[in-house]
C-alpha cells in the first residue's frame, strides 16, 4: 500500500482547522496519515488537533510556511505527499485521484489538479477554468503559476527531499519556487479531476499584492541563469515577467485608486512607487490608457454635437 501523509501547516486558523481534517477524513483513499504543523499558533489549534486520535500535532516557534511544510516533510512517513493549508478543504477522491498518476508513472516528481473557489462560509462561489498543459512543463510554470492552489498537488517524497524541500527565505511563492525547480529537473504532470476547494477570506496571503509581486518576480529572476541558452525558455520567461506585473500591477492600481478616494494620499502614493520599482511598465501603460481616456472625455465635452443630415 501506498501511504499518503497530508499536512497542514496552521497559524491562528483553529477555526477553519475542522473543515480540513474532516475533508481528508472523507477520502476514498483509505491508506493516509494526517500531520498538523502548528507554526507558533496563539489560538486553540493544538486542542482542536487533538480532538482527532489519528491526527498528529506538531508545535513549533513561528517561522512561516515554508519551514512549518520543511517541518511536515521531515516529520511524515508517506511516499507521497499533499500540503493542505488550514483554511482550505480536499475533495473526497483528492488522494486517489494524485495518487493513480503517480503510481502509474514512477517518473513523476508531482502531478497537479483542478480546484474551485469556496466563500468564507464553505459555501461554493465558483469553479476555476483551467487550461490543460500540453507543453514542456517548465516553460510553462516561466510564464506563471499554472497550479494555483497548492493543495491540488501531490508529490513524490524522493522528488521533493532532492531538491531540498521549500525555500524557507521566501515569505511568499515558495510553492511557485518549488514548482520551478522541480519542473526543470523532473518530468511532472496533470490531471483533470477538481481535488480542491480554495477558502476566499479577508486574510488570504494572495491578497497582498506589494509581497506577491516583489516575491514571484524574484523567484521567477532565479531561473534566469537557466534559460539563457534556450530561446524558447528566455521568450517564456520575458512572458512571465510581464504576466506577473500586470496581474499584481492590476490590484495596486486598484488599491492606489481606492486610498485616494479616501483621502489617504499618502499610502496611494506607496502603490504607485511600489509600482514604479516593480512593474513601470505596466505604469507606464496605464498612465497612457488614462491620459488618453481623459483627453477623450474632454473632447466629447468642448467639441459640437454631431450633425446629422438627410
Amino acid at each position: 500500500m501506498a501511504l499518503v501523509s497530508v499536512i497542514i501547516p496552521c497559524y491562528n486558523q483553529a477555526h477553519y482547522l475542522n473543515d480540513a481534517i474532516e475533508s481528508i477524513l472523507a477520502q476514498s483513499c483509505a491508506d493516509f496519515e494526517i500531520v498538523v504543523v502548528d507554526d507558533g499558533s496563539a489560538d486553540n489549534t493544538a486542542e482542536v488537533a487533538a480532538g482527532y486520535p489519528g491526527v498528529r500535532c506538531i508545535r513549533q516557534d513561528n517561522q512561516g510556511l515554508a519551514a512549518a511544510r520543511n517541518t511536515g516533510l521531515r516529520e511524515s512517513r508517506g511516499d507521497y505527499l499533499v500540503f493542505l493549508d488550514a483554511d482550505d478543504r480536499l475533495l473526497p477522491g483528492a488522494l486517489e485521484a494524485g495518487l493513480a498518476c503517480l503510481l502509474a508513472h514512477s517518473e513523476y516528481a508531482f502531478v497537479s489538479g483542478h480546484y474551485r473557489y469556496i466563500k468564507e462560509d464553505g459555501s461554493l462561489l465558483n469553479e476555476y477554468p483551467q487550461e490543460k498543459i500540453e507543453e514542456d512543463h517548465y516553460l510553462a510554470f516561466l510564464q506563471g503559476n499554472y497550479v494555483g492552489m497548492h493543495a491540488t498537488v501531490m508529490y513524490r517524497r524522493t522528488a521533493l527531499e532532492q531538491v531540498g524541500g521549500f525555500n524557507t527565505s521566501l515569505r511568499a511563492c515558495e510553492d511557485y519556487d518549488l514548482y520551478l525547480r522541480l519542473s526543470r529537473q523532473f518530468p511532472i504532470s496533470r490531471h483533470q479531476e477538481i481535488v480542491a476547494e480554495y477558502r476566499q477570506h479577508g486574510t488570504n496571503m494572495s491578497g497582498n499584492a506589494e509581497l506577491m509581486l516583489k516575491t514571484a518576480l524574484a523567484v521567477l529572476r532565479s531561473q534566469r541563469q537557466y534559460v539563457k541558452a534556450n530561446k524558447h525558455y528566455r521568450q517564456a520567461y520575458k512572458v512571465g515577467l510581464s504576466f506577473w506585473q500586470e496581474f499584481y500591477g492590476e490590484k495596486l492600481l486598484a488599491q492606489f485608486d481606492s486610498l485616494r478616494a479616501c483621502g489617504e494620499g499618502k499610502q496611494a502614493a506607496g502603490k504607485v512607487l511600489i509600482l514604479l520599482r516593480y512593474a513601470p511598465r505596466y505604469l507606464a501603460g496605464c498612465m497612457v490608457s488614462r491620459i488618453l481616456e481623459c483627453g477623450s472625455r474632454v473632447l466629447q465635452t468642448v467639441l459640437p454635437a454631431p450633425i446629422y443630415r438627410r
